[in-house]
């Protein structure tokens, strides 16, 4: 193993946004244990910096791969095309008349539970689709560009899901 190993060939996993979380967690187990610090106590101080060098890598590369989101990002980036939401912040025309409509909804469903409700339920789904959508096109029509733009859309979406669950949590207090 390499610590500058990008994260799929550390967890030895072909380099696909599809993949099998149970196949990942037991990966990231059978990774855990061979590089844990205990481990290593009989080797010294050295042997010990190195393995908690490892497991760090091993938890940030794990963490990177388990979330449908990050793990898109961080393909796109792999093939040449990083999100970098910080700078490029254009969306097409309807995602934006989509995020004002699911803005203006917000702000009319106030307290009302079932409004809430509804809501993140039809954003769920957007959302599910997009990430379809980058799937299909970072494993089947190998399109970076095109999946970054739908990353950068779901960041949005994921931002307003965690604002619906903010005032849906309020309501129910």
């Amino acid at each position: 193993m390499n610590l500058r190993d990008n994260d799929f060939v550390l967890f030895d996993l072909p380099e696909r946004f599809e993949l099998d979380r149970a196949d990942l967690d037991a990966r990231w187990r059978k990774l855990q244990a061979s590089a844990h610090p205990d481990k290593f106590a009989a080797d010294g101080a050295a042997s010990q910096r190195m393995a908690m060098q490892w497991s760090v890598r091993i938890n940030e590369a794990y963490r990177r791969l388990r979330e449908p989101l990050t793990r898109a990002g961080y393909l796109c980036q792999l093939r040449g095309a990083p999100i970098d939401a910080e700078r490029n912040t254009a969306m097409p025309t309807a995602f934006l008349q989509q995020q004002m409509g699911w803005r203006e909804a917000l702000d009319d469903a106030r307290n009302d539970v079932g409004a809430l409700a509804a809501l993140d339920s039809e954003v769920r789904r957007a959302e599910q689709e997009l990430l379809h959508q980058v799937g299909r096109l970072l494993d089947d029509e190998q399109t970076p560009i095109a999946a970054a733009e739908r990353v950068r859309a779901l960041m949005f979406i994921q931002k307003f899901r965690r604002d619906v669950a903010e005032r849906l949590e309020a309501t129910t207090d």
